[in-house]
């Protein structure tokens, strides 16, 4: 297996979180690499994460910058010393690195929340379903390139169901639940889908009503992944033009704030599985 071309956007965060910690502490890159007895260019390697980083390294550059957040300098180390390739790597020369990262962001996540007005989330789709959006994506994509995405979707599931599940909290629009995206059969096997998942402990489905109070939304799809510490959480934010991940504090807690938000305007547990009951009825 060809090493990747650049880092995961997990291992960067160690680069960037390093940075981060020099900047408080008021150092530059130069005054850092003498300190570390090191040059000014490995110092930019280091945060650029282009040749790894150690854990004893990260817990070096720690003691240097003074930083006493122990649970934050644990937490990079950890990330640091896990060197182990995840199954997305077997995708590495058919996808975008962006969905290898989705799919490592989602592996080590300590809980999942995301929130989709018009789709499905991916982490509840069946194949079927997936399958007809990828047969949309533009540019369009080849027969074998859509199997691909497909099969990679399918793969990220097993988070939910895995033998430490991670929790799982979906805010989904009404609207979603009615698009009968591939036709009736497609639809109503995805509704009878979702309200088997609601079984699951660690999912958490909460459905928008038509009828629901005013939400904060762009209308764009937000996944939130909890890290081991909050300063390491981070947002996808699912746009035409791409993917962008979002590590700023600031952007943290207002996308902390707008799915707090847009879950104080869903139904309860118990009501948003009724109502796709009802939903699939209508089909």
């Amino acid at each position: 297996m060809a090493p990747r071309s650049a880092p995961s956007a997990r291992r960067l965060r160690i680069g960037v979180e390093l940075r981060r910690m020099r900047e408080r502490a008021g150092m530059t890159a130069a005054e850092a690499a003498r300190t570390l007895g090191t040059t000014q260019g490995q110092m930019s390697n280091i945060e650029a994460n282009r040749f790894g980083v150690s854990a004893d390294r990260v817990r070096t550059l720690a003691h240097i910058y003074s930083c006493t957040d122990q649970p934050l300098v644990d937490a990079l180390a950890g990330m640091a010393a896990d060197r182990t390739r995840g199954w997305w790597e077997e995708y590495r020369e058919t996808l975008p690195p962006r969905l290898l990262d989705l799919a490592e962001l989602e592996h080590h996540a300590t809980a999942l929340r995301m929130t989709q007005v018009i789709n499905i989330p991916g982490l509840l789709q069946t194949p079927e379903h997936a399958r007809t959006l990828f047969r949309a994506v533009v540019p369009a994509l080849r027969p074998h390139e859509i199997e691909y995405r497909v099969s990679h979707r399918i793969k990220r599931q097993a988070v939910l169901f895995r033998d430490q599940p991670v929790s799982y909290t979906a805010i989904v629009h009404e609207a979603a639940l009615r698009m009968q995206f591939g036709g009736r059969e497609v639809a109503q096997a995805q509704l009878e889908h979702l309200a088997k998942l609601t079984e699951q402990p660690n999912i958490n489905l909460r459905v928008i009503p038509f009828n629901g109070i005013p939400f904060p939304t762009t209308g764009h799809g937000v996944d939130y992944f909890h890290g081991p510490v909050s300063a390491l959480d981070t947002v996808e934010v699912d746009t035409a033009h791409g993917s962008e991940l979002i590590d700023a504090a600031g952007q943290l807690e207002k996308y902390r704030l707008v799915l707090d938000r847009m879950e104080e305007a869903a139904l309860n547990p118990t009501a948003s599985r009724d109502l796709i009951d009802r939903i699939t009825q209508d089909l």
